[in-house]
Order: structure tokens, then C-alpha cells, then sequence
């Protein structure tokens, strides 16, 4: 059967019109997922710590954190290639679990991926101060240039999918040199470590009151930041083409390249520091920095510079991307206050409106930045929401699954009973990885911060979750969702559809 008809047709039986437009390749989809996830920003957030907690061995914990992810992919995959619909997660946990259900999933992953721009803002402002500023970094200057990050991210959005794809390009090729090349090259020319050194911790257990395991398992909630993202593939399903196929296939490949930059980048870095000790000891602010000047030589400098901050402009780009097709869901829905405006799509064919509001609220969140403690906790919250999202839509399609609800065959992306299987595994892993993040641990809290930066995580969650609650009790926005859209069914007809 033809999947242009099949596409046309398949928002009609959801009970929504085609808006946005399909202009969206295989191709731009993987850029939009690669770019999300963004090896560069996931090592640059996991390397420092991970050395600090498990000393060299860190490397091992992003191998466990891929291959838990890897699960979650997978289960990912099949709900994307049965309900091709833009929303994502929100529109696969209302389907399968409930609308009540399907706005706190909505609510806290709109919650989290706000947190995620502002925190890779602020990130890369340190980046765009390094290009072009000498002297400190005030918290002011911080803030303000991660104003600019946003910005800049929302202009390039405003003007159409097509220049975000070439923008997004450009951050593949930047990542590629800035992570592949240079990695490849630290492995071949500037070798200062044997293998042998991925298992030692040199003494980074002490952090850990002198437990090596505890020490692990820190590195491990920490590693788990550097596999996000994914599911903004998912986001863009209605302005793909052939969705059903090339999402799940967008999103694995995406999925397993950066987890293959990751660790390349990681183990490279790992065997190139002269010094590793010094990375433990924290004496060594920024090894992947360290071990690539040290190893290209001084005037490597602001090049290296430059291509990870276009790397931290893409990944910037991407986020706003998928948040604003989030919020445009929603609101297309009736799920938000102000619906009819969110959901309006502009001449350009995207939704212009959600994604200002994503911006002005992302740049809000940076004012947490004049106070380091509080940008330290909306960073840990950034993690730690995702992962409360990844285990419900795992629990849900599990549930789903075995009551008959959902249907994993009606999909062209099915893996029979293995499917089953990986689902299991994969709530089993989120369940221990989303206690493990969200364990209260002094040793990853500011030196001078408070009770609340121990307890950020729960804390940030528990207020979302329970304002969740009250508006669904208080605005009942289940009662307010469009009859089309209301009573149409878990599996469309077009589950029929088989792959050519």
C-alpha cells in the first residue's frame, strides 16, 4: 500500500488535520535525534564527574548506561512506528494508559525538556565566552549569554524546518570532527595510558567514603545525562515522511552513533590524559579539553572551541525543536491555558508561538544561573525527569502490552516476542536508574549548597507532580481533549497497513 496515502489519511483516523508540513527526510530526522542526544554536550557533562567518582573506570558506567538506554530505544521505536504522531510520549501514554495519566507524563516531560534547553544554554555560554571573552565568567554574563544561546536557537527555528536542517548538518559535521577525528586521532598519535588503566579508580573510591561500588554508581547517575534525546525524533513524526518507517529507524541510528562517539571520545580521552590523577583529584577541571590541546598542541585551541560550541548551537536548536512540537501537541489538544494560541502554526508551517513561549520560559530558568546551587539543581532535576518519563511509558506499553491494549505487530518496526522481552528489561533498568539518579547524594550537591541541592531531584519532581495533580483535578484538561481526538481508538485501522 502506498505510504503518502497512508500518511495523509493517518491524522484523520487520530482525529487531527495535517498542519505541519512533511518536508522532514530520514535523514533530517536522524539529524534532529543526533543533534538532541549530542555526543559532544553528553561527554562534556559525564567525563569531569565520572573521573572524580570512579577515576578511570568511569568508562564502564557509560557502557551499562548504553546499553539500559539501549532498551529503552527500542521500546521507543515500536510506539513511534504505531502511533506516528507528533506529542510523542504524551500521545502514547494518553492512548495506552489514560488521559489523566497521559497529562502528568506531558506535563513533566514538557517540565524536563525545559530544564534540558536551559541547562545546555548555559553550558555553551561558558563555551561562547571562551571564543570571544578573556578574564572570569561572572554569573551575570553567564546568564545573559545563555539568553543569547536561546535566542540565537529560536530565530533559526522561527525561520523553518529547512534551515534547522542545514544548521543541524553543520553540527553533525562539527561533532564529527570535534568527537570522531580528534578521538581517533588521540588513539593512534598521543597513547600516554595503557588499557589496563580502564579498570583501575586510582583512590576515586575516597569521594565515596572509600566504596568503590558507591563511587560506580554515582558515575552511573551521571552517565545517564549523556543518553538523552532520543525521543525527539518522535516529536517530528507528522512532518516526516513515511513516519511509521522512518522514525524508530531515525531514532535507532541516531541512538547508537552518538553512544558510538561517546565511548569512542570517552575511552580516547581516558588514554591520552598525561596526568589522569589530576582528573580525579579534580585538579583538572575539563580532561576532554586537556587531553585534546595537550595532544594537537596550543594552537588548537580556539578551533577545538569553536566546533564544540557549533556543536552546543545544534544540540540548542534541536531541543527547541521538539519542545515547541511537545507544546504544539498539547495545546492542540486543549491540555494547556492559552490552547488556541499555542497551537497556532504560521505561515512558515511551524508552530511559532509554542516555540517563543519554550524560549522566553528556558531563558527564565537561567536566571536560576546568578546562583550556582540553583542551576546545579535544575540540572539534576533535567536528568532526573527524564528518567521518571522513560520508566512510566516503559511501564505503560509493558502493561499495554500484556492486557492486549497495544499490539506491537500492528507496527512496521516489530521485534515478536523479543519485543516483550526488551520491554521487561527495560522497566527493570529504568527502575534501578531512576532510584539511582534520584538518590540523595551529598557528594554530587555544591560544596557550600543546601539540604535542597541533596534532595533536588525529589524535591523538583514532587512539586510538578503534585501541581500536576491539582490542575487535573482542578481544570480537568482530560474532559477538554477534541471528540476526534477523544474517542479515537489505542490501534488505528491503519495497523493493517503492511510494510511494502
Amino acid at each position: 500500500m502506498d505510504d503518502t496515502r497512508t500518511d495523509a489519511g493517518e491524522l484523520a483516523e487520530y482525529g487531527y488535520q495535517q498542519e505541519l508540513k512533511r518536508t522532514l527526510s530520514a535523514w533530517a530526522v536522524f539529524a534532529i535525534g543526533f543533534a538532541t542526544i549530542s555526543p559532544v554536550v553528553g561527554v562534556y557533562a559525564v567525563v569531569q564527574l565520572g573521573f572524580v567518582f570512579a577515576g578511570p573506570a568511569w568508562i564502564w558506567a557509560v557502557v551499562v548506561a548504553f546499553l539500559g538506554q539501549l532498551m529503552v530505544a527500542v521500546v521507543y521505536a515500536e510506539l513511534s512506528s504505531q502511533f506516528p504522531i507528533t506529542g510523542g510520549v504524551y500521545q502514547w501514554v494518553r492512548r495506552l494508559g489514560g488521559p489523566r495519566l497521559g497529562w502528568l507524563v506531558g506535563w513533566i516531560y514538557l517540565a524536563s525538556a525545559v530544564a534540558s534547553l536551559t541547562t545546555v544554554a548555559y553550558l555553551g555560554a561558558s563555551w561562547l565566552h571562551m571564543l570571544f571573552g578573556d578574564g572570569t565568567l561572572s554569573a551575570a554574563t553567564h546568564v545573559l549569554l545563555g539568553v543569547v544561546f536561546v535566542a540565537v536557537a529560536l530565530g533559526i527555528n522561527l525561520l523553518g524546518v529547512n534551515p534547522v536542517k542545514h544548521f543541524l548538518n553543520a553540527g553533525i559535521i562539527a561533532e564529527g570532527v570535534a568527537s570522531i577525528a580528534v578521538s581517533v586521532f588521540l588513539l593512534v598519535f598521543v597513547h600516554n595510558n595503557g588499557f589496563g588503566i580502564l579498570f583501575e579508580t586510582l583512590g576515586a573510591e575516597s569521594v565515596s567514603g572509600g566504596s568503590a561500588l558507591a563511587g560506580f554508581l554515582t558515575a552511573l547517575a551521571v552517565a545517564g545525562w549523556a543518553f538523552l534525546g532520543f525521543d525527539a525524533t518522535t516529536q517530528v513524526a507528522e512532518e516526516t515522511e513515511h513516519p511509521r518507517r522512518s522514525v524508530p529507524r531515525a531514532l535507532l541510528r541516531a541512538y547508537l552513533f552518538v553512544a558510538f562517539t561517546v565511548l569512542l571520545t570517552g575511552l580516547a580521552v581516558t588514554l591520552a590524559l598525561r596526568k589522569p590523577e589530576d582528573a580525579v583529584s579534580g585538579a583538572l577541571a575539563d580532561p576532554v579539553f586537556t587531553a585534546v590541546t595537550q595532544g594537537l598542541g596550543g594552537w588548537s585551541e580556539k578551533p577545538f572551541i569553536l566546533l564544540i560550541l557549533i556543536a552546543f548551537f545544534a544540540c540548542a536548536i534541536s531541543i527547541q525543536t521538539y519542545i515547541g512540537r511537545a507544546v504544539y501537541s498539547f495545546a492542540r489538544d486543549r491540555q494547556l491555558p492559552f490552547s488556541s494560541k499555542l497551537a497556532t502554526v504560521g505561515p512558515r508551517q511551524i508552530p511559532y508561538v509554542s516555540l517563543i513561549a519554550t524560549a522566553v520560559l528556558a531563558s527564565l530558568g537561567l536566571l536560576l544561573g546568578l546562583n550556582g546551587n540553583a542551576a546545579a539543581t535544575l540540572i539534576a532535576f533535567g536528568s532526573g525527569g527524564f528518567y521518571f518519563i522513560f520508566l512510566t511509558v516503559a511501564v505503560v506499553a509493558l502493561v499495554a502490552r500484556l492486557t492486549g491494549r497495544w499490539n506491537p505487530a500492528a507496527g512496521l518496526f516489530k521485534l515478536g516476542r523479543t519485543g516483550l522481552v526488551i520491554n521487561v528489561l527495560a522497566v527493570v533498568w529504568l527502575l534501578f536508574e531512576a532510584v539511582n539518579i534520584a538518590w540523595p547524594r551529598v557528594e554530587l550537591a555544591p560544596a557550600d549548597g543546601s539540604w535542597v541541592q541533596v534532595w533536588a531531584v525529589i524535591l523538583v519532581f514532587s512539586v510538578l507532580f503534585v501541581a500536576g495533580l491539582l490542575y487535573v483535578a482542578i481544570a480537568k484538561p482530560h474532559a477538554k481533549l477534541p471528540a476526534a481526538a477523544a474517542t479515537d481508538p489505542a490501534t488505528p485501522t491503519t495497523e493493517k497497513v503492511k510494510a511494502p
